[in-house]
């Protein structure tokens, strides 16, 4: 026997900086985006943690959720991720804490084990290398330590966070995360809008190795990919390009603020670059409300993922919110099928 399920539809925000604008301004457009995601129905708002990126303004990624969460009511707001090896668990305890007791159910942790970031940012942001990756399964779980309820004699405690349960997830793109959210009995999170290639292996992994816990009983995965959609596909593939120029000029090692869409990006990549990026965004749906509905729905048959999460690297703001527009419409649609024992 099986049931169907309605699969929710979340927004990731990375909080970009086109060109001729600054990061104030993408503060503002992040808020009228959360705004209206809100009102569309989407069940979730994240935000990632980059650093000494000028074209990414959400580097404190707690300060600009807290922005985000007071100028909204009801949809749940959370990282995607905190970069756990950048910072003490305790902090991210405290942060995310405040959080919850100002805006309680409505707060989640997403924790990703990479530095956000290139090698002499990370050192800058650490100042020693004590925040190893080595350590991410021992700091995970003295996270969880400081969101649960007081032990006996505890001597150090999360204030505020002790008790308030925060739900954790594991971020990542590669089989080490999904590995440790199954081991952990953790929602999972696949980092396939610009890391796809061991997304279907991570999957698997996680489903069949994992162990239920007092969060949660049985898997829970989430799959962000990329969604541009606009009244027209072509109109959708313009403003694309410049999610692909982004790529381009990360590959070329010049990250910069996001780029406007061309008419003809096949004039400013070469044949490898061009590989590159396309393996990079292939988990990306590209076109107008019926592109979007097919390319969603083969995603999601695919990978059985429990939740969509949406990232929309789009030049001009109003686009981007009528990009979210559109893919909302398709709430409601998009359902799996669910094995009953």
């Amino acid at each position: 026997m099986s049931e169907k399920y309605t699969v929710p539809l979340s927004v990731l925000d990375l909080a970009p900086v086109p060109q001729g604008s600054n990061p104030k301004q993408a503060f503002q457009s992040s808020l009228e985006l959360a705004q209206h995601a809100e009102k569309l129905g989407y069940k979730r708002y994240w935000m990632a943690e980059h650093h000494n990126m000028i074209g990414i303004a959400s580097a404190a990624t707690s300060v600009l959720l807290g922005f985000i969460a007071g100028g909204t009511k009801t949809i749940r707001i959370g990282s995607g991720g905190v970069m756990l090896p950048n910072h003490s668990p305790l902090v991210i305890a405290e942060q995310f804490g405040t959080l919850a007791t100002l805006y309680p159910d409505r707060v989640d942790l997403g924790l990703g084990r990479a530095p956000g970031t290139d090698q002499r940012t990370m050192i800058a942001l650490r100042r020693h290398m004590s925040g190893d990756v080595d350590n991410f399964p021992r700091d995970v779980q003295e996270l969880q330590h400081y969101f649960g309820d007081v032990q006996p004699g505890q001597p150090v405690q999360a204030v505020p966070g002790q008790g308030l349960h925060v739900p954790i997830w594991l971020l990542g793109s590669s089989l080490y995360s999904a590995q440790l959210a199954a081991a952990l009995g953790l929602p999972f999170a696949f980092a396939s809008h610009f890391a796809p290639d061991m997304l279907y292996q991570a999957l698997a992994i996680y489903r069949s190795q994992f162990k239920p816990s007092e969060q949660l009983e049985k898997p829970h995965a989430m799959v962000c990919i990329n969604a541009i959609a606009a009244d027209t596909d072509a109109e959708a593939r313009r403003m694309f390009t410049s999610n692909q120029q982004q790529f381009i000029n990360l590959r070329r090692g010049n990250p910069g603020k996001l780029p406007e869409p061309v008419d003809n990006i096949e004039s400013l990549w070469s044949a490898s670059e061009r590989f590159g990026v396309d393996q990079a965004l292939r988990l990306s749906v590209v076109g107008n409300k019926e592109t979007i509905r097919a390319g969603l729905q083969n995603i999601l048959r695919e990978t059985e993922a429990d939740e969509l999460m949406i990232n929309g690297q789009i030049f001009d703001h109003q686009a981007r919110l009528h990009s979210f527009d559109i893919v909302s419409q398709l709430q409601g649609e998009l359902v799996k099928e669910v094995r009953i024992s």
